[in-house]
């Protein structure tokens, strides 16, 4: 690379981080110390606010770097992921929205409370949603390593580790200092800024085929090596039965993950009622879709332009696939034209990574601060501030602990590892949540069977798992414990997570509270008492 298209980029990502320092700045300012601030930014964003907020947490490296370069790679298999994605959120408007927000304060564990023991509840799921959370973070910070890489030219590990380090020591600080009104607004200019870029890049494709979306295809296809083949199933995910069963793992993982996901969660409570949650995710479908179909246009856009070859020999994984695309589209490596359209959208990229690392990052510390903390800690010694306190700190771990293994993972592509985050995710917290909700007879015990009947297979799942050892590709490669055969655990840790809800609750001699149920189950409907 150039040394002006180092500079033209580093420009940007300084401009972009001067500008959500400054917001940071102007939300510090604001009463911090109350966890309904600090938490929920003081309920009172808007429905169309919010829905670009959760574009801009849900948008993450994985839609714009990671489906687009599978796409490029492997054609129709690839977009599995954006239909997924996208399909997910039809189970979030028609379960848990309105419910949630009726039901709950801050976090997961405060709808399940509502009618189960508080402290075992809280612990589990608290421990699930940090779990969950750090999952998420690592698929980021991969992102971050690997696109900040590409940008300056080098491949070393020097680059990425510094990338890395740099982005978790940002995200502490919106975190640590703006809590959830500068992490929102930062999530609203990043999705303006990433909708911008997808349209503009999606049309300049388009424009190089006519707008005829069948030479698109064809070009892909014939650019590809693969033919027709390249439009049908089977490169990604292949003919035999492990890979067939890894595709509808991996399906059931995506529809159902999103309705699990702390970050997503939390956004429910950032609005003053349950219609303006409501609202607030047919905002985000209407932007998410468009969004996904953009990168499904880029994806077979840099298959047909540049070639699989090509994106493969800049990152096996295919996640520089967009930005190597950007600079065609503008002329080409080493025309102004390359540079500043390649510049523009690696910062827009590098941006879309800070304002999700922000929302993840809160998200967890509230699992910690408000439920992990909250319970264990002496009730005397506890008080909003203390609270606060301690999640700020805990944002501080969270960091240290997403830099560390975002630096193990860096060879794996972004989007593989968030259909991880949600395996867990819907194995972990989706059951529980619906069982709470809508079962009569369920109780703290089947709670409790719930979140780590599924969180524990999930996590022992992966770790046994071609993911963790025995390919090239695995995360130690020179090791081989892959026992378990598919790379995505959710076909299996799912319906366990299901069937250990139901068990623990049907064999438990404790009596379901009928009062406390009523009481949720009003609450969820009516609004009645919500915070």
């Amino acid at each position: 690379m150039s040394w002006s298209h180092q500079t033209l980029a580093l420009v940007l990502f300084s401009v972009f981080v001067a500008v959500t320092l400054a917001i940071t700045t102007w939300a510090s300012r604001r009463r911090q110390g109350s966890p309904e601030e600090f938490y929920a930014g003081g309920r009172l964003f808007s429905p169309m606010e919010n829905g670009f907020a959760i574009s801009g947490d849900y948008l993450s490296a994985a839609s714009f770097l990671g489906i687009s370069g599978l796409i490029a790679l492997y054609g129709f298999d690839g977009t599995v992921y954006a239909v997924g994605f996208l399909v997910a959120w039809l189970v979030v408007l028609l379960l848990v929205a309105e419910l949630l927000r009726n039901c709950g304060r801050f976090t997961l564990a405060d709808v399940l409370v509502a009618r189960l023991r508080e402290r075992p509840v809280r612990i589990a799921a608290g421990s699930a949603s940090v779990t969950v959370s750090v999952l998420y973070l690592v698929a980021q910070m991969v992102g971050a390593g690997t696109l900040v890489a590409l940008l300056l030219g080098g491949t070393g590990s020097a680059t990425r580790t510094w990338t890395v380090i740099g982005v978790g020591a940002l995200m502490v600080i919106y975190v640590s200092c703006g809590g959830m009104r500068a992490t929102t607004w930062i999530q609203i200019v990043k999705a303006v800024l990433l909708l911008g870029g997808a349209i503009t890049l999606a049309v300049l494709v388009l424009l190089r085929f006519g707008g005829d979306l069948g030479s698109l295809l064809s070009g892909a296809a014939e650019r590809s090596g693969h033919g027709n083949g390249f439009l049908t199933p089977g490169l990604l995910f292949g003919a035999g039965w492990t890979s067939r069963l890894d595709f509808i793992s991996l399906g059931i993982a995506l529809v159902l993950g999103t309705a699990g996901l702390p970050h997503i969660l939390a956004r429910f409570y950032t609005v003053p009622t349950a219609r303006a949650a409501r609202r607030s995710v047919i905002w985000a479908i209407g932007l998410i879709g468009g969004f996904y179909l953009m990168t499904i246009v880029l994806g077979f856009g840099a298959a047909a332009l540049l070639g699989p070859d090509t994106v493969r020999e800049s990152n096996p994984a295919g996640n520089t696939a967009v930005p190597l695309l950007a600079q065609f589209l503008g002329g080409g490596a080493g025309t102004a034209g390359g540079t500043l359209l390649f510049a523009v959208v690696a910062a827009i990229a590098f941006a879309t990574i800070l304002a999700v690392v922000a929302g993840i990052t809160l998200a967890s510390s509230a699992a910690i601060a408000h439920d992990l903390y909250a319970s264990l800690s002496r009730r005397g010694g506890r008080g909003p501030r203390s609270e606060v306190a301690v999640a700020r700190i805990a944002a501080v771990g969270i960091g240290a602990a997403a830099i560390g293994l975002g630096l193990l993972a860096q060879n794996l592509n972004v989007a593989f590892l968030v259909g991880l985050a949600f395996a867990v995710a819907a194995s972990a917290n989706l059951p529980v949540l619906l069982y709470t909700l809508f079962w009569r007879r369920f109780t703290t015990r089947g709670a409790l069977w719930s979140i780590y009947g599924g969180l524990v297979p999930a996590i022992a799942l992966v770790a046994l798992s071609p993911v963790v050892s025995g390919s090239p590709e695995s995360l130690f490669p020179h090791l081989d414990f892959a026992l378990f055969p598919l790379q995505n655990p959710g076909v299996v840790s799912i319906p366990i997570g299901f069937l250990m809800g139901w068990l623990g609750a049907v064999t438990d001699t404790d009596t379901p509270d009928e009062a406390k149920h009523a009481e949720t189950e009003v609450r969820g409907l009516t609004g009645a008492g919500a915070a």
